[in-house]
């Protein structure tokens, strides 16, 4: 997939080169590795993440990335060799194609989700991880703190929360010009989407997960629902906010008459199964969405806060308004 869509020749160029330029920098300069080398920050580092206070003596040497969207994020950022283990690789359909040899030479701590054990054991004193990994039966970051591994969560509800993740990213693992290029790129790739579909009706989405005893789907306060709508879609459950992830009855999903679906695509179930399931309801078939079979699949991966977020809203936007981009 083309990296940046619809911009003049000179624009595309001149992102990519700087983008790549930097990336370049940092890992001629050992910012993409270096772990064996100790680094003491001039004064402690601290930053505000999503209710905590992160602070930072030194540069962490060994990083845990637990989920897919975080793992691919550091090989965006040149930051691969820092990571020595990730998880929730059962969520991943594969990481792009610019990014595979790098991330697939990054061990698996665990292919699901990721233990207490294996964190404690792995040596880290850094973990990246998605907020669903803590809490609850899952990882504890106070215990985590007394093993000397840092916590920083990735759990961007806005893309100005997801830009500041990069940032801070870049800015602990001394990648800031890297981080940055990265941003600005995001953002150009997301406004040039905009622009193309700028005055157009948004096209009324349904976000299929599974379905058993209803649809399982994300409401308005998912972080999804802000990427359908940068890629002219809305969501027709956005009204819904006190849960990320809700179960729809067949009969609300009706009601609210989608005029497209879009199916994630994890392990299992496949989407093959996914679209049996939707074309053998009885209540689905009579969505105009399912007569017309106008179904966007997207990666789990990719609705995630993380480094898609212009890939996203481009894959989605081509799904919406495939007659702008025949």
């Amino acid at each position: 997939m083309k990296r940046i869509l619809w911009l003049t020749a000179a624009a595309l160029c001149a992102a990519a080169s700087v983008y790549s330029c930097s990336r370049g920098k940092a890992a001629a300069s050992g910012r993409s590795g270096g772990v064996s080398a100790a680094f003491e920050y001039p004064a402690p580092l601290s930053f505000s993440n999503y209710g905590r206070t992160v602070t930072l003596a030194a540069r962490p040497r060994k990083v845990l990335t637990l989920g897919p969207n975080c793992t691919e994020t550091f090989v965006a950022l040149g930051l691969a060799e820092r990571v020595v283990g990730r998880s929730l690789v059962n969520h991943s359909r594969g990481p792009l194609p610019q990014y595979a040899a790098e991330l697939r030479a990054i061990p698996e701590l665990n292919h699901s989700a990721a233990t207490r054990e294996a964190v404690i054991s792995s040596g880290a004193d850094f973990i990246y991880g998605i907020d669903w990994e803590f809490g609850g039966d899952n990882l504890n970051i106070d215990e985590l703190a007394s093993y000397g591994i840092t916590v920083y969560l990735n759990a961007a509800s806005t893309l100005d929360e997801a830009y500041q993740e990069f940032a801070d990213l870049g800015r602990i693992f001394g990648a800031e010009e890297t981080a940055a290029a990265f941003i600005q790129d995001q953002k150009a790739r997301i406004k040039a989407v905009q622009d193309k579909i700028a005055g157009l009706p948004p096209v009324r989405v349904l976000v299929y997960d599974s379905g058993n005893d209803g649809v399982f789907t994300c409401s308005g306060a998912n972080f999804e629902t802000l990427l359908v709508n940068y890629a002219g879609g809305k969501n027709v459950f956005d009204d819904l906010t006190e849960k990320a992830w809700i179960t729809a009855s067949y009969e609300a999903v009706l009601e609210r008459s989608p005029q497209a679906i879009i199916i994630h695509d994890y392990d299992s179930p496949s989407v093959e199964a996914k679209l049996a399931e939707i074309r053998g309801n009885d209540t689905l078939t009579r969505l105009d969405a399912v007569k017309n079979e106008r179904f966007v699949v997207i990666e789990l991966e990719s609705v995630l806060p993380g480094d898609r977020l212009a890939y996203t809203v481009e894959k989605l936007s081509k799904g919406l308004y495939p007659e702008l981009f025949q």
